[in-house]
């Protein structure tokens, strides 16, 4: 036994000593590891005899637990100690402000813009441009719109006193004015010089803009954004709109398909004219596009009406076409959830901060659209 008081007093003599964490693993081998003192111990117990073994063994097996526990101790204590010496060397001035964080994002509606214009770039759309203040010929006139039409009051739509010349002005209530100055410009290039390239039949544009009527809920505000297609050439059918839009609202949706329906309607600018609903599902509290027994109305199309073509110089009898409106902002809604339409203008940097963008995330047809 007193070689056993002898040991536990030298290895505690060194755990005491140890001065880092290494010195404790050294320690702790040379003590407890399978060459160790305490081990070669152990393993005489074997060739003892009982009555020695009853005697040697609980000493033996008591030295090896303080052992160990003064080798743990030590070492948490070696820890503890290395802790508070990084905290006291690594010390952070939190009286000194934080580095600037980047602020500001894509806004939702530039964002749906992007991906839409990529996804018709596709397809060979140009985008086309115009100007927001419009003259009463080529926002209604033009565009087939009869001279009573409830769109050409007030209540609809914003207008300006007459300016010197007479001529009253208005904003823009639809983007649709830009697809009779393409038109327009087919027969006559100098006439609308804000239309990026030179536009020949076939026609094929998209235009993306603002819009602005006397309306303002939910779904609605006095300020949006629509997106209008034109398409011109020799034999467009109804097929052609329908692969077209089809094949936009797929991409868009990031789904395989979606299944559609095409119900009349009436816009005087389109003959025939419809209302485009896609298959949905409305359970669980949100719209899933492409699947389920649900409709849901999503834009506005149809055949570009003779009347406007020949305003605009073009034989209906040569050409025909098509045409189709979208709101970028309730197509916006869908895709990413947002309740409301008006909280998209509120400046709200909260919400704007959660549905905005990267603007490093462009849209792009081989990484994604979103």
């Amino acid at each position: 036994m007193t070689d056993l008081t002898t040991l536990e007093a030298e290895l505690s003599a060194s755990i005491a000593g140890a001065a880092d964490a290494a010195a404790i693993e050294a320690i702790r081998v040379a003590a407890l590891g399978k060459s160790g003192s305490i081990s070669g111990l152990l393993k005489t117990l074997g060739s003892m005899s009982p009555d020695e073994r009853r005697e040697a063994g609980p000493a033996i097996n008591g030295l090896r637990d303080r052992v160990a526990a003064l080798l743990a101790d030590r070492k948490a204590a070696l820890e503890a100690a290395e802790l508070d010496a990084r905290l006291a060397a690594e010390t952070l001035d939190l009286t000194l402000p934080a580095p600037p964080r980047r602020k500001g994002s894509v806004h939702p509606t530039m964002q749906v813009m992007e991906e839409m214009t990529t996804i018709f770039a596709e397809m060979g759309f140009q985008v086309a441009e115009g100007p927001d203040i419009e003259d009463d010929f080529h926002n209604f006139t033009a565009l087939n719109f009869p001279e009573k039409h409830p769109a050409r009051e007030m209540h609809d739509t914003f207008f300006f006193n007459p300016g010197l010349d007479g001529v009253r002005k208005l904003l823009r209530t639809h983007t649709s004015p830009v697809q009779v100055r393409a038109m327009q410009r087919t027969n006559q290039p100098p006439a609308a010089p804000w239309i990026a390239g030179a536009i020949e039949p076939p026609i094929r544009i998209i235009v993306p803009g603002r819009t602005y009527r006397c309306d303002s809920d939910a779904t609605h505000t006095p300020m949006f954004h629509q997106m209008e297609g034109l398409v011109i050439d020799k034999g467009i059918h109804m097929g052609h709109l329908k692969w077209t839009l089809e094949t936009f609202i797929a991409r868009f949706f990031e789904v395989a398909g979606v299944v559609s329906r095409f119900r009349p309607h009436h816009f005087p600018f389109t003959e025939p004219s419809a209302e485009m609903d896609i298959g949905c599902d409305r359970s669980g509290g949100e719209v899933k596009i492409g699947t389920g027994d649900d409709w849901l109305e999503i834009l506005g199309c149809g055949m570009v009406h003779p009347n406007v073509l020949r305003q605009c110089g073009i034989d209906p009898d040569v050409y025909q076409g098509f045409a189709f409106g979208l709101g970028i902002d309730r197509l916006g809604m869908l895709k990413y959830g947002m309740p409301d339409l008006r909280d998209m203008f509120e400046s709200d940097t909260r919400w704007l901060s959660h549905y905005g963008f990267s603007a490093f995330a462009a849209p792009n047809p081989a990484t994604g659209l979103s």
